[in-house]
């Protein structure tokens, strides 16, 4: 049965979240609130947790999953970036923003594309989930919370729990979220591509 923390959107207590990340740290997934819907999130180094969160999420390994980062130094850790993809990143970081990179050794292989050695990376500026990700001390693993065969992303922590209470460890509860899921930017080519156009408003990349 999965644990259901009610947190401030603004002010979380660190007694609850250090709880939601000590699951997460034994291998445990969670639902957490991000700038653009729910998602689902587990330890980036646990094959088996990740395994999961593609089933939970009914795809398969061509489906991007995405790096959470705290901050753009830490996004660099794990993608190959250069100074002009930096600069485009940097411009709508932090927010409702995903960007496909080509993935550095950092990356498990497991975890990238399986033939186009790519990764999803994103800096969230949610208070609650950056709390989160200081108290983990590193880069979550993630996937937009959509249902198999729906569309829209999950926006409202209760219903999570009622569908999801046996198959993950941990609700985060602050509140709706936007029913939006990221844009999703693909750079790994060299060139911009938009690859779905979501909460992230175009005209903050320059686009």
């Amino acid at each position: 049965m999965a644990q259901f923390f009610e947190v401030h959107p603004d002010n979380p207590p660190a007694r609850l979240l250090k709880q939601a990340a000590a699951l997460l740290a034994r291998g445990g997934i969670a639902a957490v609130p991000t700038d653009s819907s729910y998602a689902l999130v587990c330890q980036l180094d646990d094959k088996a947790a990740a395994d999961s969160l593609r089933r939970i999420r009914g795809v398969d390994d061509k489906h991007h999953l995405t790096l959470l980062c705290r901050d753009l130094s830490e996004l660099a850790n794990y993608a190959k970036v250069d100074n002009q993809q930096f600069r485009l990143i940097k411009s709508a970081t932090p927010g409702p923003y995903t960007f496909i990179l080509e993935a550095s050794k950092e990356v498990p292989r497991r975890l990238s594309h399986p033939s186009r050695k790519t990764i999803g990376l994103r800096v969230p500026e949610h208070k609650v989930l950056q709390e989160l990700l200081a108290l983990h001390n590193g880069s979550l693993l993630a996937t937009t919370l959509i249902a198999p065969g729906e569309t829209e992303p999950f926006n409202n922590a209760q219903e999570i729990l009622e569908r999801y209470k046996n198959q993950i460890a941990a609700v985060i509860n602050a509140g709706a979220c936007a029913l939006q899921a990221t844009t999703v930017v693909d750079l790994s080519s060299g060139e911009t591509v938009i690859v779905r156009e979501g909460r992230g408003s175009l005209a903050a990349l320059g686009l």
